[in-house]
């Protein structure tokens, strides 16, 4: 198995977080997972694209990085099956899908991280979700060896959350998905920006578009480190989103299916005024309030600091409580925000 020993994670995260690493493995195949567990005996960390860690301090525990690899399509009656390996990369994936004149991930464009991360919290963006598509996902179990292969119930989805967030997590790891995209497609254009797009707007035409309005809101991390959204958009009962509006009545909200409401995190961010503020080498970006950013060798605790202090404020101001989407990492392996 191809393994690295002392080296520095600068370049494996989005937030250019630079922490000595002790040992870095990258399976590639189920008989090197089975050798794998085998080996560990200490704290580890299932690292994709590091698009999604903020690693808190200056040493990482071992990291495993999956390095599973392939993209099969077998076409049904009705659907087209799309399986995708862990290591694939999701925007790459979409390109390939559309490309391929098949349809339903283009407004997922431009996500960035891996495929085997994305059913971790469920990714979503202008009105879909990775489980709107998910099928199933093999997951490999360490206590018992075993390679599951999970169904869309079993995953548990919901709002950036999982069964790989809570019941299995640390438990193993996930391999790869296997999505199913219908042959009958209409194009998902409810949300803001997309309503631009003529009705018959074509995948592509969507894809472009998304890439676009992302790219317009959110910094490049290899030009600015960070990991796009850093806290979830919140969800709220009716009478408190009620009760919030009445003094914010142009506040974005979003109804949920189930009577609840979802509220935009970066708009909250923004009444509080620390909107493209910056603490030394970290800010609030000046565009985006959800995003925040290294601007240029800062420690994994300045930017928890900061989200701290934008945490506050937003429950001072609204009452709400905002959850970081951003998974944090110390070198006893993911830890809970609240702890730190």
């Amino acid at each position: 198995m191809k393994s690295s020993c002392q080296l520095s994670l600068k370049g494996f995260n989005s937030f250019s977080i630079d922490v000595d690493c002790p040992k870095i493995l990258f399976p590639r195949s189920i008989e090197e997972l089975t050798e794998l567990v085998e080996q560990i005996s200490e704290p580890y960390y299932i690292l994709g694209e590091g698009s999604n860690t903020l690693f808190v301090e200056d040493t990482s525990p071992l990291v495993i990085k999956p390095d599973f690899r392939g993209i099969e399509i077998h076409e049904r009656k009705d659907d087209f099956l799309v399986k995708a390996a862990a290591a694939e990369n999701w925007h790459a994936l979409v390109e390939f899908c559309v490309n391929k004149g098949i349809s339903g991930l283009e407004n997922l464009a431009l996500i960035p991280g891996s495929v085997g991360a994305a059913p971790v919290q469920n990714i979503g963006a202008y009105g879909v979700e990775l489980a709107d598509y998910c099928h199933s996902v093999s997951w490999y179990e360490f206590s018992t060896g075993i390679h599951h292969h999970l169904t869309n119930s079993e995953c548990r989805f919901s709002y950036r959350d999982s069964v790989f967030k809570t019941a299995y997590k640390g438990r193993g790891l996930i391999t790869g998905i296997c999505l199913s995209l219908p042959k009958a497609w209409q194009a998902n254009l409810t949300y803001p920006g997309l309503n631009e797009l003529s009705r018959t707007a074509s995948a592509r035409e969507v894809m472009a578009k998304v890439i676009s309005l992302r790219q317009s809101k959110l910094p490049d991390p290899e030009e600015l480190p960070n990991a796009g959204s850093f806290f979830k958009n919140p969800v709220v009962s009716q009478n408190r989103f009620l009760a919030i509006a009445r003094n914010y009545p142009h506040m974005p909200s979003y109804p949920q299916g189930n009577g609840e409401v979802k509220l935009a995190a970066g708009w909250l961010i923004d009444q509080t005024g620390l909107k493209g503020c910056r603490v030394g080498e970290v800010g609030v970006h000046k565009q985006q309030a959800l995003v925040l950013v290294n601007y240029g060798n800062a420690k994994g605790q300045e930017l928890v600091a900061l989200a701290k202090e934008v945490q506050k404020k937003v429950y001072d101001k609204f009452s709400i409580n905002l959850v970081p989407e951003v998974r944090m990492v110390s070198a006893q392996g993911e830890v809970d925000f609240d702890k730190l």
